[in-house]
């Protein structure tokens, strides 16, 4: 790396790809970081570009307030932003009470704003009502990993054991779009002699890299695993020590398994049983094997018990707590991780505390300097806070999120945030949701502030601010101090961040989530590898915490992992003969999430410049459509427009959308609200939709 480079990390995905940062003559230039074990300096595009956001011809410089006389957002002063969102909030609070007012977060935002945020809504608010977009991401996962664990950690081992390791069923996960940097690591699995099963409905650029692909039908990953159980048990493949040693619960979970024979299966998921087999065989032949899951099992009404069906067959073939083994999750956004681990979600309190434990809630309490009894319990989920908006909730603070474009159901979320009394957005661009705001707070991004992130790894990270930002520009600490001020609390929200980090240390001491042992000090220590949580402040001589979690006990109160039984179950939404094809979405290579930031690139946006609708030949030619004509694609939530993509990489019952996109080919007018009963994710994976032929203009 160029000796004069600031080291740092890119904003984009749950990897936080190592990267240096020069401040030249021609602005902002990337440059590798090659030291960064995660990246090793390979950077996607998207990493490449990420300076380009930072320019004041695509982001926000200013304070904006609607104008009560033409309804217009006009430039305000700092001063008259921050006083129109407090009277908001105090009235609300006076008029409605405290839970009228609602706090909406994002996966983006550094532990130190999630913590501040979380902090700010329950005690300078009051209020039960915060969550975060990345309820969106992997919290069905988390919910399945916190039942059969007693601990959620995306991946519980380092990346770098993935190629090491005989066999990887990578489960709904198109990493070569959508962590570029992270493929290798499958290829060299594959190099080293390991066997890679992918499991997608699409033949994506991942599933052209393995020795076997899977394309169940949407919906059908449950069944799929269970199927795969039932062979494992059937042929006599279960490591009986290990259960006995290291489990509960085996009996009631295997009852299940073997009521998903796998003719059974084939019929459910479209899956031949040969191939059902074979992977038995690939995954089980292996010394060592792991389990990978990301969105395509997770985001469904079934999500949690999917994820638990995959550790499942990881806990009966012994694959769990051993070295080079074990189920992991592949966290999408940024700071998922940590966004979740210290507030922001509606149920859980720093350090990865449950929002209902007597003893959780005394311990943060402490740490805030105010009365347990005082913190509100557990509120709504990020779906069901936004559908409650305009009703029960008044006025809305949010930071960070897109959700015009990125919740299911979007063309209901936007009436919703359309009927709120106030809405105060802050962010760095002028997005959809921002648009709709009484008042826009412009704040600062990656490169010009620092703050710490916690990658998928669960590897605590350091992102040093590079370059000043624009004039008029503020942090989201900054904000959070101001209102808190105004509101009588100013004390307890500094604004530098790591005073805010010394404060999350000390409220996540003891917790499962512990970074009392993780200090600036330290995460610039050693080029910056950081240092994997847990890390409790005795922990000295393991300079990187805990890279490596469950290999001598599980996190469970005896030590075991617990098996769960499951059962298929349909879809929250099937096709019928109204709605005869089944959608699923997600990303493409040169865009990320809602598009808010990507869509700024010129670059980006020439590689993916819009949405499209991928679909099968068969289905295209029934329809009557080629290659780029326009489609329709009907639910019974709403209409998304979008030129066809026809390929054989899809199942003929299927259609496939990107989401990044607004207006009439926004994916998400779509997307079916229904939510798993344990995590509260909406089922963005799977619908059950039309398609029409729509005449070109």
């Amino acid at each position: 790396m160029h000796s004069t480079a600031t080291s740092t990390h890119c904003p984009y995905c749950a990897l936080q790809c190592g990267m240096g940062l020069i401040n030249g003559p021609q602005g902002v230039e990337v440059v590798e970081r090659p030291g960064f074990p995660v990246n090793k300096g390979a950077l996607c595009g998207k990493g490449r570009t990420a300076p380009a956001v930072l320019s004041s011809r695509v982001r926000l410089t200013e304070p904006l307030v609607r104008s009560h006389a033409t309804g217009r957002l006009t430039p305000a002063t700092w001063e008259e932003a921050l006083d129109r969102i407090a009277d908001e909030l105090t009235r609300t609070r006076a008029e409605h009470g405290a839970d009228a007012c609602g706090v909406f977060g994002g996966g983006g935002l550094t532990n130190e704003k999630a913590y501040a945020l979380g902090k700010f809504a329950r005690v300078a608010l009051g209020t039960s009502q915060i969550d975060y977009n990345g309820r969106f991401c992997m919290s069905s996962a988390a919910a399945a990993g916190q039942r059969a664990f007693g601990l959620d950690r995306g991946l519980p081992f380092p990346l770098a054991d993935i190629p090491r390791t005989g066999c990887v069923i990578l489960v709904g996960s198109n990493l070569a779009e959508t962590m570029p940097p992270a493929l290798r690591y499958l290829t060299e699995l594959r190099a080293n002699g390991g066997t890679l099963i992918v499991v997608d409905p699409r033949r994506t650029r991942t599933a052209e890299q393995a020795d076997l692909h899977l394309a169940p039908r949407p919906g059908t990953d449950l069944a799929l695993a269970l199927g795969l159980l039932h062979l494992v048990v059937a042929e006599g493949r279960t490591d009986e020590a290990y259960i006995e040693e290291r489990t509960s619960g085996w009996e009631e979970a295997r009852a299940a398994a073997m009521a998903h024979w796998p003719e059974h299966v084939e019929r459910i998921t479209g899956v031949a049983v040969p191939e059902l087999r074979e992977a038995v065989r690939l995954f089980c032949d292996a010394d060592n094997a792991m389990v990978l899951t990301a969105r395509g099992p997770e985001q469904q009404s079934k999500g949690t018990d999917t994820v638990g069906a995959w550790i499942n067959l990881c806990l009966a073939t012994g694959r769990a707590g051993r070295p080079l083994s074990g189920y992991g999750c592949l966290t999408g956004q940024g700071n998922g991780q940590g966004g979740r681990e210290h507030g922001q979600k509606a149920d859980q309190l720093p350090g990865y505390r449950k929002l209902t434990d007597p003893a959780a809630r005394a311990h943060v309490a402490g740490v805030w300097g105010v009365d347990p009894d005082s913190l509100p319990g557990p509120g709504r989920s990020a779906y069901e806070l936004l559908d409650a908006l305009g009703g029960d909730i008044k006025t809305l603070l949010l930071m960070g999120s897109n959700p015009v474009v990125s919740a299911p159901r979007a063309a209901h979320v936007e009436e919703r945030l359309r009927s709120l009394d106030f809405l105060a957005v802050a962010d760095v661009v002028l997005s959809e949701t921002a648009r709709l705001a009484d008042v826009v707070l412009p704040v600062t991004q990656w490169a010009e502030e620092t703050g710490t992130v916690t990658n998928l790894e669960g590897r605590v990270l350091l992102r040093r601010q590079a370059v000043s930002a624009p004039a008029g520009v503020r942090s989201d600490l900054d904000v959070l101090h101001g209102l808190a001020e105004r509101l009588g609390h100013g004390k307890g929200f500094p604004a530098e961040p790591e005073e805010v980090f010394e404060e999350l240390r000390r409220a996540s001491a003891g917790g499962p989530a512990d970074y009392s042992g993780i200090s600036y000090e330290r995460l610039r220590e050693d080029d910056g590898e950081g240092v994997f949580w847990p890390c409790p402040e005795e922990d000295t001589e393991r300079r990187r915490g805990t890279p490596r979690l469950f290999l001598d006990r599980f996190a469970t109160e005896d030590g075991r992992a617990r098996f769960v039984p499951v059962a298929h179950r349909d879809a929250a939404e099937e096709p019928d003969a109204e709605y005869p094809v089944l959608l699923t979405t997600g990303r493409v290579l040169s865009q990320y999430q809602s598009g808010a930031q990507t869509r700024r690139v010129d670059e980006l946006n020439s590689a993916a410049p819009g949405p499209f609708v991928e679909l099968h030949p068969r289905l295209a030619a029934r329809l009557g459509v080629g290659e780029d004509d326009p489609v329709a694609v009907v639910s019974r939530r709403g209409r998304a427009v979008a030129p066809a993509r026809v390929t054989t990489a899809i199942r003929a019952d299927t259609v496939f959308m990107p989401f990044h996109w607004p207006g009439e080919g926004r994916a998400n007018n779509l997307t079916n609200p229904a939510l798993d009963p344990v995590s509260r994710m909406p089922e963005f994976k799977v619908c059950a939709v039309r398609l029409e032929r729509v005449e070109r203009a």
